[in-house]
């Protein structure tokens, strides 16, 4: 197999803060001022003026879908509030998308909160299904209509282990308790949003949605195969690819299943202690991987393994994320070209595999890190906010328009 299917959804993707700019109102834009990260997201790419320009750009790259995120904390700026002129904005953008033929893959939350959500405990509050749902059901009954593909929420177990298990993110807890706690109350809000949608749906007559989670998935792979390094890896698959996936499939809440891939972990426990089980590295790597900007290996091998954990899902699967942050274009053009090789590997192999989407349209705000690492197929003057495409995205392009991988 050489090709991919003729309605395969081609695209990338983006997320509100990362992309918007002047999202004033929610707690990363709070959290960045005090923080002492290396840049403030300020204007970000503008992309909530240029968010047409953007779109017409995507569509002469032969994208077909396009994924984004609703900003919260501009719908909903104090609890019970919704600003209707931001809902027209998000409907505008929707239509913005139809009428370049972009397929919109709409998330409801991208790590952000408003504020007003985290002062009165955020994910940890046993109010926060809740106000979730509020937001979800306004959200849905007035865009809904255009919208087929939800991600209900994007990278939780990535939120928990930031914001709660080594506190580099807000809320910056650290706490193995409130982790856990913030862990369960993600899954129930995805459950019973996925639940709300459906209704919302069938109540107004519309076509049945798609929803999912946008999961982070990250390949373990051993320095040897001995059986403390071979445990870990179960240990580390069970509890950060594996679990979460569990817990929400068991009620049947999964229409899809989002898969964001990144890279790799080598793994060489050192001992057989619990925190060397779960998190100790290879410290002397025999034949080290290139890496991105951020340290990350990059590992297309393990893009293949990783979908192949998928299989007992017996569920169709989107690629919500996959992208790297280089300064060589030509190292994103073959990151991009190897990892959908071994997407048509797992395809092979019998994954119903529909969609791939690109992490990210442009360059953007990396949350701590700034806007240092560059991981879009468009370039962004962040003085002039000029647009340039790269060649990645230009060869990226071409498999989007025939299907074809070809040669690299």
């Amino acid at each position: 197999m050489s090709s991919f299917p003729n309605d395969f959804l081609w695209g990338a993707a983006t997320s509100s803060h990362q992309v918007e700019g002047n999202n004033s109102n929610n707690d990363w834009w709070v959290w960045e001022k005090t923080a002492g990260v290396a840049d403030l997201s300020g204007q970000a790419c503008k992309h909530y003026e240029l968010y047409a320009q953007d779109f017409d750009l995507a569509k002469s790259l032969n994208h077909n879908a396009h994924r984004f995120s609703l900003e919260w904390s501009r719908i909903e700026p104090s609890p019970g509030e919704f600003n209707e002129k931001e809902l027209i904005h998000y409907r505008d953008v929707l239509q913005a998308l139809r009428e370049r033929g972009l397929e919109p893959v709409v998330t409801l939350h991208h790590f952000t909160n408003p504020i007003w959500f985290s002062r009165m405990g955020g994910w940890h509050s046993s109010r926060a299904v809740r106000h979730f749902l509020d937001f979800t059901a306004k959200a849905v009954n007035f865009l809904g209509e255009q919208v087929k593909y939800w991600v209900t929420i994007n990278e939780p177990m990535v939120y928990v282990y930031n914001g709660y298990l080594v506190g580099v993110w807000p809320p910056q807890r650290k706490s193995l308790w409130l982790s856990r706690t913030a862990t369960s109350i993600f899954a129930e809000t995805h459950s019973r949003s996925y639940w709300l949608i459906h209704s919302i749906y069938e109540k107004n007559g519309w076509a049945a949605p798609m929803v999912s989670i946008a999961h982070n998935m990250r390949a373990f792979q051993p320095l040897t195969r001995s059986l403390r390094n071979r445990l870990s890896i179960y240990l580390r698959n069970k509890f950060f690819n594996l679990d979460f996936l569990d817990r929400i499939a068991k009620g049947n809440a999964l229409d899809y299943i989002g898969v964001n891939y990144y890279t790799r972990d080598l793994v060489d426990a050192c001992s057989w202690a619990p925190g060397e089980l779960l998190q100790g590295l290879c410290r002397n790597d025999p034949a080290p991987l290139e890496k991105n900007y951020m340290g990350w290996d990059i590992a297309p091998e393990g893009f293949y393994d990783i979908l192949l954990l998928l299989k007992k899902y017996h569920l169709p699967i989107i690629i919500t994320e996959n992208g790297t942050c280089v300064g060589d274009d030509k190292s994103r053009w073959l990151y991009i070209y190897n990892h959908l090789k071994n997407l048509l590997r797992a395809k092979e192999a019998g994954l119903d595999i529909r969609g791939y989407l690109y992490w990210s349209l442009l360059d953007n705000f990396e949350w701590d890190k700034g806007f240092a690492p560059r991981f879009g197929l468009i370039d962004v003057d962040f003085k002039t906010y000029k647009r340039t495409v790269r060649q990645s995205a230009v060869k990226y392009a071409q498999i989007c328009r025939t299907g074809q991988l070809g040669n690299p």
